[in-house]
Protein backbone atom coordinates (compact mmCIF):
# COMPACT_ATOMS: atom_id res chain seq x y z
CA UNK A 1 0.00 0.00 0.00
CA UNK A 2 1.72 3.28 -0.88
CA UNK A 3 -0.05 6.78 0.55
CA UNK A 4 -0.26 9.86 -1.65
CA UNK A 5 -2.22 12.48 -1.80
CA UNK A 6 -3.74 13.89 -5.07
CA UNK A 7 -1.77 16.72 -5.45
CA UNK A 8 0.23 17.99 -8.85
CA UNK A 9 3.93 17.14 -8.62
CA UNK A 10 4.48 21.33 -10.20
CA UNK A 11 2.82 22.61 -7.00
CA UNK A 12 5.47 20.84 -4.69
CA UNK A 13 5.67 22.92 -1.46
CA UNK A 14 3.72 25.63 -2.84
CA UNK A 15 0.55 24.71 -0.81
CA UNK A 16 0.18 23.00 2.28
CA UNK A 17 -0.31 19.57 2.49
CA UNK A 18 -2.24 17.83 5.26
CA UNK A 19 -2.53 14.08 5.87
CA UNK A 20 -6.03 12.45 5.61
CA UNK A 21 -6.67 11.25 8.88
CA UNK A 22 -6.11 12.49 12.54
CA UNK A 23 -3.88 9.90 13.09
CA UNK A 24 -1.81 7.56 11.45
CA UNK A 25 -2.41 3.76 11.20
CA UNK A 26 0.40 1.12 12.30
CA UNK A 27 2.16 -1.58 9.42
CA UNK A 28 2.89 -4.56 11.53
CA UNK A 29 3.67 -7.23 8.57
CA UNK A 30 4.67 -7.15 4.61
CA UNK A 31 0.83 -6.81 3.75
CA UNK A 32 1.01 -3.36 4.50
CA UNK A 33 -2.66 -4.10 6.34
CA UNK A 34 -3.45 -0.80 8.29
CA UNK A 35 -4.09 -1.43 11.57
CA UNK A 36 -5.59 1.48 13.18
CA UNK A 37 -4.62 1.52 16.78
CA UNK A 38 -4.64 4.36 19.37
CA UNK A 39 -1.38 5.46 20.32
CA UNK A 40 -2.27 5.59 24.01
CA UNK A 41 -3.11 2.35 23.55
CA UNK A 42 -1.84 -0.54 25.20
CA UNK A 43 -1.93 -2.63 22.20
CA UNK A 44 1.07 -0.40 20.84
CA UNK A 45 3.37 -2.80 23.02
CA UNK A 46 2.98 -5.82 21.58
CA UNK A 47 2.94 -4.91 17.66
CA UNK A 48 6.15 -5.32 15.21
CA UNK A 49 8.97 -3.07 15.90
CA UNK A 50 12.29 -2.19 14.17
CA UNK A 51 14.76 -4.61 15.38
CA UNK A 52 17.48 -3.25 17.54
CA UNK A 53 20.91 -2.95 14.94
CA UNK A 54 24.47 -1.76 14.95
CA UNK A 55 25.52 0.39 11.61
CA UNK A 56 28.30 3.29 10.61
CA UNK A 57 27.56 6.52 8.83
CA UNK A 58 29.60 8.66 6.41
CA UNK A 59 31.43 10.17 9.54
CA UNK A 60 32.29 6.73 10.64
CA UNK A 61 30.26 7.45 13.88
CA UNK A 62 28.74 4.38 15.14
CA UNK A 63 24.78 4.32 14.74
CA UNK A 64 22.13 1.91 16.32
CA UNK A 65 18.47 1.81 17.66
CA UNK A 66 19.75 4.32 20.74
CA UNK A 67 20.59 6.98 17.88
CA UNK A 68 16.60 7.37 16.88
CA UNK A 69 15.75 7.14 20.47
CA UNK A 70 12.49 9.71 20.71
CA UNK A 71 13.06 10.46 17.28
CA UNK A 72 10.73 10.67 14.22
CA UNK A 73 12.66 9.21 11.12
CA UNK A 74 12.30 8.25 7.02
CA UNK A 75 14.73 5.63 6.02
CA UNK A 76 15.40 4.00 2.36
CA UNK A 77 17.55 1.38 1.12
CA UNK A 78 19.99 2.50 -1.93
CA UNK A 79 23.93 2.07 -3.24
CA UNK A 80 25.90 5.02 -4.47
CA UNK A 81 27.00 3.59 -7.97
CA UNK A 82 23.27 3.33 -8.60
CA UNK A 83 22.59 4.83 -12.17
CA UNK A 84 18.80 4.49 -12.11
CA UNK A 85 16.79 5.34 -9.44
CA UNK A 86 18.72 6.33 -6.18
CA UNK A 87 19.69 9.38 -7.70
CA UNK A 88 15.92 10.68 -7.54
CA UNK A 89 15.40 9.35 -4.21
CA UNK A 90 18.32 11.27 -3.24
CA UNK A 91 16.83 14.26 -4.61
CA UNK A 92 13.35 13.47 -2.90
CA UNK A 93 15.02 12.94 0.50
CA UNK A 94 16.78 16.12 0.27
CA UNK A 95 13.18 17.83 -0.20
CA UNK A 96 12.41 16.15 3.31
CA UNK A 97 15.94 17.41 4.41
CA UNK A 98 14.81 20.49 3.62
CA UNK A 99 11.32 20.64 5.31
CA UNK A 100 13.20 19.36 8.43
CA UNK A 101 16.38 20.63 8.87
CA UNK A 102 15.92 23.05 11.92
CA UNK A 103 14.01 20.11 13.79
CA UNK A 104 15.84 17.92 15.94
CA UNK A 105 12.85 15.70 16.02
CA UNK A 106 13.44 14.16 12.92
CA UNK A 107 15.83 12.71 10.78
CA UNK A 108 16.80 10.68 8.12
CA UNK A 109 18.34 7.16 7.72
CA UNK A 110 19.82 5.64 4.38
CA UNK A 111 20.98 2.26 4.32
CA UNK A 112 23.58 1.26 1.40
CA UNK A 113 22.93 -1.87 0.20
CA UNK A 114 26.47 -2.74 -1.42
CA UNK A 115 28.00 -2.04 1.94
CA UNK A 116 30.96 -3.74 1.06
CA UNK A 117 31.33 -0.95 -1.80
CA UNK A 118 30.39 2.11 0.12
CA UNK A 119 32.66 2.51 2.51
CA UNK A 120 32.65 5.55 5.00
CA UNK A 121 34.58 7.35 2.38
CA UNK A 122 32.80 6.58 -0.25
CA UNK A 123 29.28 7.51 1.59
CA UNK A 124 31.15 10.97 2.83
CA UNK A 125 32.20 11.44 -0.72
CA UNK A 126 28.47 11.01 -1.63
CA UNK A 127 27.42 13.01 1.36
CA UNK A 128 29.52 16.15 -0.04
CA UNK A 129 28.39 15.57 -2.77
CA UNK A 130 24.45 15.30 -2.50
CA UNK A 131 23.77 18.35 0.60
CA UNK A 132 23.71 16.03 3.02
CA UNK A 133 23.80 17.24 6.70
CA UNK A 134 25.51 15.12 8.89
CA UNK A 135 23.82 14.01 12.11
CA UNK A 136 20.57 15.17 10.43
CA UNK A 137 20.82 12.15 7.77
CA UNK A 138 22.99 8.85 8.34
CA UNK A 139 23.99 6.88 5.47
CA UNK A 140 25.15 3.73 7.02
CA UNK A 141 26.94 0.68 5.98
CA UNK A 142 27.99 -2.46 7.53
CA UNK A 143 27.32 -5.80 7.87
CA UNK A 144 25.49 -7.15 4.72
CA UNK A 145 23.39 -9.48 6.00
CA UNK A 146 22.15 -7.29 8.54
CA UNK A 147 21.33 -4.62 6.56
CA UNK A 148 19.35 -6.96 4.02
CA UNK A 149 17.35 -8.37 7.20
CA UNK A 150 16.41 -4.88 8.47
CA UNK A 151 15.21 -3.88 5.00
CA UNK A 152 13.34 -7.93 4.52
CA UNK A 153 12.04 -8.07 7.81
CA UNK A 154 12.26 -5.12 10.12
CA UNK A 155 11.07 -2.38 7.43
CA UNK A 156 9.17 -4.62 4.95
CA UNK A 157 10.27 -2.47 1.80
CA UNK A 158 10.28 -5.45 -0.79
CA UNK A 159 6.78 -5.41 -1.99
CA UNK A 160 7.74 -9.30 -3.20
CA UNK A 161 8.82 -10.22 0.02
CA UNK A 162 6.21 -13.71 -0.02
CA UNK A 163 8.92 -14.69 -2.34
CA UNK A 164 11.67 -16.72 -1.36
CA UNK A 165 15.09 -15.37 -0.48
CA UNK A 166 18.45 -15.81 -0.37
CA UNK A 167 21.51 -14.16 1.10
CA UNK A 168 22.28 -13.05 -2.33
CA UNK A 169 19.69 -11.87 -3.53
CA UNK A 170 19.54 -8.45 -4.51
CA UNK A 171 17.53 -5.62 -2.34
CA UNK A 172 16.47 -2.77 -4.29
CA UNK A 173 13.81 -1.14 -3.69
CA UNK A 174 12.44 2.88 -4.16
CA UNK A 175 9.77 2.58 -1.12
CA UNK A 176 10.77 5.16 2.11
CA UNK A 177 9.25 3.76 5.46
CA UNK A 178 7.90 6.28 8.08
CA UNK A 179 9.17 5.08 11.79
CA UNK A 180 8.13 6.70 15.26
CA UNK A 181 9.93 7.70 18.26
CA UNK A 182 8.91 4.05 19.04
CA UNK A 183 10.19 2.49 16.09
CA UNK A 184 7.04 1.51 14.80
CA UNK A 185 6.44 1.64 11.39
CA UNK A 186 3.35 4.06 10.64
CA UNK A 187 3.20 4.76 6.51
CA UNK A 188 5.29 3.39 2.92
CA UNK A 189 5.79 5.75 0.31
CA UNK A 190 6.70 5.58 -3.31
CA UNK A 191 10.56 7.44 -3.13
CA UNK A 192 10.53 8.54 -6.79
CA UNK A 193 7.10 9.92 -6.78
CA UNK A 194 6.84 14.14 -5.35
CA UNK A 195 2.83 13.49 -4.75
CA UNK A 196 4.19 11.02 -2.38
CA UNK A 197 6.81 13.00 -0.47
CA UNK A 198 4.58 15.77 -0.16
CA UNK A 199 1.77 13.35 1.71
CA UNK A 200 4.65 11.83 3.80
CA UNK A 201 5.93 15.24 4.76
CA UNK A 202 2.49 15.99 5.79
CA UNK A 203 2.34 12.64 7.66
CA UNK A 204 5.69 13.44 10.03
CA UNK A 205 3.56 16.26 10.86
CA UNK A 206 0.60 14.44 11.66
CA UNK A 207 3.19 12.23 13.76
CA UNK A 208 4.76 14.58 15.81
CA UNK A 209 1.40 15.93 16.64
CA UNK A 210 1.12 12.34 19.10
CA UNK A 211 4.31 14.15 20.83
Amino acid sequence: MILFAFLSCNNFGKEQKTSRVDALPYYVDASFTPKWISPKSLDTLNIHKVRPFGLINQLGDSINEKTFEGKIYVTDFFFTSCPGICPKMTNNMLLIQEEFEKDDEVLLLSHSVTPEYDSVPVLKHYADAKGVISNKWHLVTGNRKEIYDLGRYGYFVEEDLGLPKGEDDFLHTENFILVDKNRHIRGIYNGLNKTAIAQLIADIKTLKKEG
